[in-house]
């Protein structure tokens, strides 16, 4: 496994909307999912998605406490009604972090690495880095919804 290069804000990639993944069980979307889950545990994250990687792949990996959690082409497909609001950081922006509002549970389809299809809810924490990491397959960066009406922290200023 290798551990990948994380794209920073102002690279390009990060903007766009990533590419469906058509078949998840060739070698290299399986190679892929490997080296993201290794580049993510390395920098202490907690979720990453391919266009991080410089692919523009719909992929991401997120940490989970039964291990980590690969999703291919996921589509949040329902939304509580209900929000939260939580800090939230990226390793595409180091250093960063802002207060952002989130769903608090969602319904989540995707393929996995034997392209069956999977859905679950997710809440919590694993709903809110599910939808950081789903903004990254659009082009959306967390900076983007930092909510400006909350006092701004030393960091937020940077931005």
């Amino acid at each position: 496994m290798t551990k990948l290069n994380i794209r920073l804000k102002g690279d390009k990639i990060l903007r766009q909307k990533a590419e469906p993944i058509k078949n998840p069980q060739k070698k290299d979307i399986q190679k892929l999912a490997q080296n993201m889950t290794k580049t993510m545990n390395q920098e202490n994250g907690i979720g990453l998605a391919a266009p991080q990687v410089g692919l523009s792949k719909r992929l991401i990996c997120v940490k989970n406490k039964d291990g980590d959690l690969i999703l291919i082409n996921p589509k949040i497909t329902k939304k509580s009604w209900l929000k939260n609001m939580a800090e939230e950081g990226c390793l595409s922006i180091p250093g960063v972090f802002g207060p952002v509002k989130r769903h608090k549970s969602i319904i989540v389809k995707a393929k996995n690495l034997k392209n069956k299809s999977i859905k679950f809810k997710a809440k919590g924490l694993l709903a809110r880095v599910i939808q950081h990491e789903v903004d990254h397959l659009n082009g959306i960066l967390f900076i983007d919804k930092i909510e400006k009406n909350v006092s701004k922290t030393k960091n937020e200023r940077k931005i």
